[in-house]
């Protein structure tokens, strides 16, 4: 009974976090629109025409956010636009998360520069920039383990095949002195003393 009532728990609470979850989502495009619904109302940023495109939009997707009826209320040219955006906006907030979003989806397809101009959409691009976060010392950091060049990759190569060489050739003392001369040309002065001193010790071995 104990592990069955734990389990019951468990399950409630993971669905009241997930309640939780979608209600903040929910509100976010609420919150938006609230926010530009000032900015959009004033200076007649939105005319007639972009809000008769608007309401068919909102009106024609499936699922519908306007209804036939509600379409027609909004596309009424009896009434100044600006009172039908008002009234469309305090509309859709009531409507909920989907029809806000709908509306910016809508805005974003018919006037994008006026949608790049909202207040919420300023405020996204530019929070970036005020938070300080700039990902490019990553690829910064990239260049700087890799700035040795293709020289020191060159000269690893001709020292390892130098050693190479002289333990594999120790019987030819011609061929390996002028295969160390070739391989120790272009090295610097310490890596050529190490390799030609490798070089006289083996032939003093032999």
């Amino acid at each position: 009974m104990v592990l069955l009532h734990l389990r019951v728990e468990r399950v409630a609470n993971r669905q009241s976090e997930k309640f939780t979850h979608s209600c903040t989502m929910a509100d976010r495009y609420q919150e938006q629109l609230q926010q530009d619904s000032q900015f959009l109302c004033a200076e007649q940023r939105v005319g007639t025409e972009l809000l008769d495109k608007l309401v068919l939009q909102l009106n024609r997707i499936y699922p519908q956010i306007l209804t036939d009826r509600e379409a027609q209320k909004f596309r009424n040219l009896s009434v100044p636009a600006a009172t039908r955006l008002a009234e469309l906006l305090s509309h859709l907030q009531g409507k909920g998360e989907e029809a806000c979003h709908e509306f910016y989806r809508a805005l974003h397809l018919h006037n994008e520069d006026l949608y790049l101009s909202l207040p919420t959409r300023v405020y996204r691009r530019e929070a970036p920039e005020l938070s300080g976060t700039n990902p490019k010392p990553f690829h910064k950091e990239r260049c700087v383990l890799n700035d040795r060049g293709p020289l020191f990759f060159l000269c690893c190569f001709s020292i390892a095949l130098g050693l190479a060489l002289l333990h594999y050739h120790r019987e030819g003392k011609i061929v390996t002195g002028s295969v160390l001369s070739c391989t120790t040309f272009g090295l610097g002065q310490h890596a050529r003393q190490i390799l030609l001193s490798c070089s006289n010790s083996g032939t003093k071995m032999e």
